[in-house]
This record gives structure tokens, sequence and C-alpha cells, in this order.
């Protein structure tokens, strides 16, 4: 029935694709991010939806009358450039006869998020990417809280399997990035009872994600609430919350939990914790030795760890995005994937700028803030896990990008609209006949000048325009 379901809605939605391309970016997010085909038992969860969807999304690109192009942007142009080394690296990869499949993944990934670089030119394809991943992400969220309720947190919560997140700790992390997401979507909420409604579902994928018993999770959702409560606009509110509520969910969780996380103290003794760091200096030293194109996909195996590991044996995966990234593809790998971020923080950071001469820009302004703190917790609990090509930071930096360059387009048309006004008044004033009293006299000072104190003084549509610039 599963099967049947996820196989209606897919093709019953590829013919809207043709006709409106932006839907075809939400049905790759579903399909990508929620792995609903992973839910089934029988065909569906083989078929090759994903595939289906890119293959329609740019048939329609190439068929519809409007024009699609990859918007020239700083983001936009390190993204390429990330993408291109990642290729290059695996040119010279160590393995290069067993790079093919993990080069074919993120290939997709990267290339559909070109996709999405074209197609997110709106404030509703926006909004409609940020309720997809909410969707997707906080449907397992839902559940995890609930089981965590259930059991009084003695079991941990584990993701979806067949998915990135099927691991505790990046299903916690994917949780801990969509909670800023869904304090946006609770600010367009109307109705009441969406709006509890959404806020239960925060409160449960936090249970959820603390259910998970991830260290990591633990210190990422540290840091995302305190940026989270820095960057909100009810300060006061938030903090009340989060002193009353979050102190009741920890004390709430069992002893076993408490043991767990308090390991982070003692991290020298747990061989979880020294594996990563075993595994983050054979990156490091892999990267000394190839400093510029690294090892390449598919290093972490026995004849690469006697190589370059300290302690040989101990073979783990990199359990960190920058070691990840600095192992796979070099120093020139690590710095374009750090640039990225900072370039996406950027985007975010211009927004609220921007959004503080123009009341209507306060969504963007909203959007972007909620975005930075779900980008700063996955910068965060990813310093821990090895998810460096996890699509939903990539759609996060595609929609601040996209965000900036509405919020830039808003703003040139108030300017425009501002000094159309003032011209209007300006060339209405030189019309006036002189008074017959004073016949040219000498230039009157400004104070006393005829003309409307807006034009004198640059009007604040001048004052817009500065602030913009800078």
């Amino acid at each position: 029935m599963r099967d049947l379901l996820v196989t209606l809605l897919v093709f019953g939605s590829l013919p809207y694709v043709f006709k409106k391309p932006w839907f075809g970016m939400v049905l790759w997010v579903w399909i990508s991010v929620m792995n609903p085909h992973s839910q089934g038992w029988g065909f569906a969860r083989s078929f090759p939806f994903a595939a289906i969807i890119a293959a329609t999304c740019m048939a329609s690109i190439v068929m519809s009358k409007e024009r699609f192009r990859v918007p020239v942007t700083p983001v936009s142009t390190v993204f390429m450039l990330f993408i291109f080394w990642m290729c290059v690296s695996s040119l010279f990869a160590i393995h290069f006869d067993q790079v093919g499949t993990q080069w074919v993944k993120v290939m997709k990934i990267t290339g559909m998020t070109l996709v999405m670089f074209m197609l997110v030119r709106e404030r509703r394809h926006i909004e409609w990417m940020i309720w997809t991943i909410v969707v997707s992400i906080g449907y397992y969220g839902v559940k995890g809280g609930l089981f965590t309720l259930r059991s009084g947190g003695n079991y941990r919560v584990w993701g979806p399997a067949g998915t990135f997140i099927d691991d505790n700790n990046a299903f916690a992390l994917a949780l801990i990035m969509v909670i800023p997401l869904m304090y946006y979507l609770l600010s367009l909420l109307k109705n009441k009872y969406g709006r509890y409604a959404m806020m239960g579902a925060m409160l449960l994928c936090t249970l959820a994600s603390l259910g998970s018993y991830s260290r990591g999770a633990a210190v990422a959702m540290a840091a995302m609430i305190l940026f989270f409560w820095a960057k909100s606009n009810n300060r006061a509110i938030i903090g009340v919350l989060l002193v009353c509520v979050m102190p009741i969910l920890v004390l709430s969780m069992p002893s076993q939990w408490h043991e767990r996380i308090d390991t982070i103290k003692t991290y020298e003794e747990d061989g979880s914790a020294m594996g990563r760091i075993n595994a983050w200096r054979m990156a490091t030293n892999l990267a000394l030795d190839r400093p510029l194109v690294g090892g390449g996909f598919e290093i972490y195996d026995p004849g690469v760890f006697l190589m370059y590991a300290p302690v040989p044996e101990d073979v783990h995966a990199a359990h960190s995005i920058y070691f990840q990234i600095l192992g796979e593809h070099g120093f020139v790998g690590l710095l374009l994937y750090l640039t990225l971020g900072a370039l996406s923080w950027r985007e975010g950071s211009r927004v609220v700028r921007l959004a503080r001469t123009l009341p209507q820009l306060a969504w963007a302004s909203n959007a972007a803030r909620m975005l930075q703190v779900s980008l700063l917790g996955f910068a965060v609990g990813g310093a821990f896990l090895s998810l460096a090509y996890f699509d939903v930071p990539y759609y996060l930096m595609v929609a601040l990008a996209a965000t900036r360059a509405i919020a830039e387009r808003e703003s040139r048309a108030a300017i425009a609209a501002e000094n159309a006004k003032l011209l209007g008044d300006d060339a209405a004033t030189d019309t006036l006949p002189l008074p017959e009293s004073s016949p040219m006299t000498t230039p009157a000072s400004p104070q006393s000048s005829p003309l409307p104190a807006a034009v004198r003084d640059g009007g604040p549509a001048f004052a817009l325009f500065r602030r913009t610039r800078s």
C-alpha cells in the first residue's frame, strides 16, 4: 500500500512539473530528504524515483519558455569550483577503481543543487523548500519524540533506514537543523491550532534528538540554542521558555543518558572518541602527504590507515565533515568548503542588514536568521560526523542565496519608487510661479528654500541607498 501511494504521488505530480518547473525542486527535496519510498516493503524501495524526478525537472527547464541559468554569485561560483575540485581529486584518488559509486552519488546531489540555484527565484519557492524539508525530517522527529516519551528515554532513537540520517547521531543533527526552520514557519502560521501543532512538533523533535543519545548532537544543540536565542526577535520570551523547558527535558532523561553524555568530559577513556581522533590524524597526515588533491573518495580502509594513521589497526570513518573533506580532497578542497560556508553566512547577514531599512523585508530577515541558526547547528555537530555530502545544508545554502537576491531586488525597487516619487515632487515645484515681490533675488538659504525638505536634504530614498550600498 505504501509503495502504491508513493508511486501515485510522484507520477501524479510529474505533469505539474512541466507547468511549474520549480515544483520539480519540491519533489526532489521530498524524495532525497524524506526518502518515503524507503518506508515501503515492495518494489518502491529500489524504484528510481529520484532519477525520474531529476530527468523530468531538467526536461521542464529545457522546454520552458522561461530562461533558466545558474546565477553568477560568489556562492554559486565557489560551489561550482568545489564540484570541479572533487572531480579532480577523484582522478588522482588512491583507490581510483573504487571511487565511482560515491562520485556518482555526490555528483547527483551537487548537480541537482545547481538546478535548484536556477529554479528558486521567489519567496514562495523558498518557503516551499523550507516546508518540504521540515515535513520530511519533522515526520521522523515527531515519531521519535513520541517513542522517547513512551519509552521514558530508555531506548535510543534511530533515523529512517537507508537514508543519509539512519545513524542515531546523523538523525539527531538533522533534527537540530530543522528546529530553527520550524520556528520560522511558526511566524507564518495564522491559525492558532496550526501554531500549536508546530510548537508541539518542535518539542517532540527536541525530545527525539535527546533520545538519540548522541554526544555530538548535545554539543550542537547547546550551540544552536544559544545562537537561536541571539538571533530571535523576542529574546526575553524565548530566553524564559528555554530556561524553563530545557532543564525539564534534560532532567526527564534516564540515568544512562546522563552517563553517556558525561563521557564527553573523559573522552580519553572512550574507545569511540579515540577512534575518531585517530581517523582525524590519519586524514591530516594524508593531506600533508598529498596536500592538493588528498586521497579521493573511499580512503577509510586498513591499507590507507596503515600508511597514515597513528594506530593503523583502528579503522574508522572520518567522523567530521572538516577532516572528511581534508582527507578526501586536500587543503584546496577544505579551503573551498570553508569558503562556501562563510559566503553562505554572509548572504544571510546581508539580508538582515537590508531588512533594517525596509519593513516589507521582515520575512526575509526572519528566514535568513533561522537559516543561519540551522547551518550553525550543522557546522558544530558536523565536526563529529561524516556528513560532508548531506544534501540539506546545500539546499539551505541555495535558500540563503535566493533570499539575498530577492531582498536586493525588492530594495532596488523600493529605492526606484521613492526616487520617482521625489522627482515627481521636484518637477511639480519647478512649475510654480516666482513670487512677484522677489523677482530673481539671490538664492535662498537651505532653511528658507522652497524645495521640499526630502529633496533638499537628499530624502529617505538617498539615505536608504547609502545604507544599502554600505
